[in-house]
Formats: C-alpha cells, sequence, structure tokens
C-alpha cells in the first residue's frame, strides 16, 4: 500500500523552491488590514493594485464580439500572422526600427499578458546548473524573484535608490556577479517607482550581456505611460539599434495592452526581440500550453493599431498627477515620476504602520513599499516608503489625495 509521501498529499514532496516564495504582495497587504473597521458611512478608496479603470475603446471589445466562432477553435501558439505583423508594425512606429527589421514570424510572439510570459520565460532561458543568478531591480515586481527561483537560480537585487533616480547602478555591480548573471529583468518605465532607464545606460547593458553572455529581459509594460508627448522612454530593441545589433541579439522586450490600452482582463500581450531566443521559447510554450484565444487576438489587432486612445489614456493621467500632487505639495516627499502610473512616496512611519492607519482612520487602502523589495546588507530601499496607484477616475484620485493629507496632519 502506497504511503501518504508518495500519493503526494505530504507537502514535501513538491518542488521545494515553493517555500521560498513570499505571499504575493497583496495577500500581504489582505492580512496587514484584517479586522479593522474604517469610519462608517465612508466609501472605500484603493490605490493598491495597479489596475487601470479608464474605460476602455469600444472598438477593442466589439472586434472581440466579432470574432466569438473562434471559440470553437484551438488557437495557435504562435498567433495569427495579422496579429504578429501588426505588432511588428507597432514596435517598428513606436521605437523608430529600420522598416523590415522585426520579422512577425521569427521574433514576436503573443502571449497571454506578460505576467504569465515574464515569469515562463526564466523557465526557458535559464540553465540551473552552475549555480546562476537572476539580477532585477530592487524594488521590483515579485513575479521576477518568483521566476528565477522556481527556474533553480538565485535572485540578485539590485537596489534603486533616490541617489541614483531609482535606476540601479549597474556600473557598481561586480565582474563575478555578472559572470553568474544568466538573466536580467529591467523594468522601464518602472513599477513602482516611475524611473525610465536612459538608451546610453540600455546600451551599456547591452554591451556588459555581449561581454558576459546573458540574456536582457525588458519589462516595458508601462512604455506607452510618459508624459512628455515629444520624448517617449527609449526601449531595448531602439538602444539595441542605435549600436549596430540589427539581430537583437540577447536583448527580448515584453509589452502589454493592460497598461497602454485599460485592458487588463483581455491578458494580451508580447514577446519580441533576439530570434534564437524566440524561437526557444516558442518550444517551451507548445509544451506551457497557453496561446491566446482568437476572439482576444483581433481584440488586441485592433488595439496596436490605434494611438489615439492611448494619447487620450496619457492625457487622463497627467490630469490625475497634476491633481493629486498639487493637494500633497509640501506635505509629503514626492514628485511627477518619469512615467507609469504610481507615485513612490517616503512616510515619517513605519510604512506598514501608515499603511494599516491610513485604511482605520480613511477607509484608503494603499500598498506598503517593503511589501515589493528585500533587504540587502541591512538596506531595505522599500522601507517607510508607499505604492501609490492613480488608476482610479480623477474625482476619486482627488478624495484619495485629500485623505492622505488628513491621515498625515493626524500624525
Amino acid at each position: 500500500m502506497k504511503t501518504s509521501a508518495t500519493q503526494g498529499t505530504d507537502p514535501h514532496t513538491m518542488n521545494l523552491d515553493l517555500e521560498r516564495l513570499r505571499p504575493y504582495p497583496f495577500e500581504r497587504l489582505a492580512t496587514l488590514i484584517a479586522g479593522v473597521e474604517p469610519p462608517p458611512g465612508s466609501h472605500r478608496i484603493s490605490l493598491s493594485i495597479g489596475e487601470p479603470k479608464h474605460t476602455p475603446p469600444a472598438f477593442i471589445a466589439e472586434a472581440a464580439i466579432a470574432h466569438l466562432q473562434g471559440l470553437s477553435v484551438y488557437p495557435n501558439t504562435r498567433g495569427l500572422p495579422e496579429l504578429r505583423a501588426t505588432i511588428a508594425r507597432w514596435l517598428t512606429r513606436r521605437f523608430d526600427l529600420p522598416e523590415g527589421d522585426i520579422d512577425p514570424e521569427r521574433q514576436v510572439l503573443p502571449v497571454n499578458g506578460t505576467r504569465e510570459a515574464l515569469f515562463s520565460f526564466a523557465q526557458a532561458v535559464v540553465d540551473p546548473s552552475p549555480d546562476p543568478l537572476v539580477l532585477m531591480p530592487n524594488p521590483y515586481y515579485q513575479i521576477y524573484e518568483g521566476a528565477a527561483l522556481l527556474a533553480g537560480a538565485q535572485p540578485h537585487y539590485l537596489p534603486c535608490s533616490e541617489d541614483n533616480r531609482f535606476i540601479p547602478d549597474f556600473d557598481s555591480v561586480a565582474a563575478d556577479t555578472w559572470r553568474r548573471c544568466q538573466l536580467l529583468y529591467i523594468c522601464s518605465p518602472n513599477n513602482p517607482t516611475g524611473a525610465v532607464i536612459r538608451q546610453a545606460t540600455l546600451q551599456r547593458l547591452i554591451a556588459m550581456a555581449e561581454a558576459y553572455d546573458f540574456v536582457i529581459a525588458a519589462d516595458e509594460c508601462y512604455s506607452e505611460l510618459y508624459f512628455d508627448e515629444t520624448a517617449p522612454p527609449a526601449g531595448l530593441l531602439q538602444a539595441a539599434v542605435a549600436m549596430g545589433h540589427r539581430d537583437y541579439r540577447r536583448c527580448v522586450v515584453f509589452h502589454s495592452l493592460s497598461k497602454r490600452s485599460s485592458v487588463p482582463g483581455l491578458r494580451s500581450g508580447f514577446v519580441a526581440g533576439d530570434a534564437r531566443i524566440i524561437e526557444r521559447y516558442f518550444r517551451y510554450r507548445t509544451y506551457h500550453g497557453c496561446a491566446m484565444p482568437l476572439h482576444h487576438q483581433y481584440a488586441a489587432i485592433a488595439a496596436w493599431s490605434d494611438e489615439d486612445h492611448v494619447v487620450a489614456n496619457r492625457r487622463h493621467y497627467r490630469e490625475k498627477f497634476a491633481a493629486v500632487l498639487a493637494i500633497l505639495d509640501g506635505l509629503l516627499p514626492v514628485s511627477r515620476p518619469d512615467g507609469a502610473f504610481y507615485l513612490w512616496p517616503s512616510v515619517p512611519i513605519e510604512d506598514t504602520e501608515f499603511a494599516r492607519g491610513l485604511f482605520a482612520g480613511e477607509n484608503l487602502i494603499v500598498l506598503p513599499g517593503r511589501y515589493l523589495s528585500r533587504e540587502v546588507n541591512g538596506v531595505d530601499p522599500g522601507a517607510r516608503r508607499l505604492r501609490l496607484a492613480l488608476v482610479p477616475p480623477l474625482d476619486e484620485c482627488v478624495e484619495a489625495a485629500h485623505r492622505l493629507r488628513r491621515y498625515l496632519d493626524s500624525l
């Protein structure tokens, strides 16, 4: 008779690396505010989750509805040729790439949202045998850490401090660390700081990837949320072209419609770049079983083909940042970021205490910064900071800023 362990009921028979995963930030937040009763009569406002609340353009939903007959067909892992061609045209136009450089057949792969892709990508590219490192910014999107651990690698955290404009000091990374690095995650504009990596820095990273043989995974999900219409953030592929790397070797970018088009429920994005890496990742995904539904693909074609709604989206965020920062002026050390839709202010008490007290006093939910970071060498770059996602409508963001101001005045 089989024992419980051989039947798989003993948790020790599972992947032990799962034990190294911390609870997700929003699980920790739920535990933090459990049992707290906010003031009666006040409606709850949440700035904790980066879930866009702007109304998406109707034509995206219309495109999905018009192709619901695709429900009777298994979608192809590579995606529709029309979708890949649309993405290639968008990349070429947005990042000023040479016409025809991006081959839709070999260098573009649609994915079900970049969260899934950023996680699974590490499983496909990391070789766990030589004790590898996966480098990532700190604070960071928690998917990077989980992806590294479950790929058999050790996460290595690169502090993002205010002294360096929240950009990791890549030049200070030791040569031995670069030698062990197999994968570098970068995020620009950054979640949660909003910092943008400049093209010159991207080019230095590409040179390091060449010298030390690692892959750069550039999370560019917030690339379309910026404030100066004449100066969009540079992308990794754009930086590669500018230095003559027309094959984009060791460079892979991740893009999403969730923030750009305010359709997080569509779960639609793409991966693009080095054809050799894309082909190996495609092989992984054929087993992973994660092809995008056909009606989602047609909706994505419509979304990537239109820029007017994206310009309007940026205008809404500019209005919210201006209104909220005017209310908080002189009260919190915070300024408008270079991109994305987050504020990353420091607060006068522990961030967890602040978040719990703010919920108790004002029925306002924010995310403690330490839930997005790791302490390294005694320093936690998320400690005593908050992530405020300015995703609700303008009037709710304004009301949230007034509640935040009242709470600060009470401390």
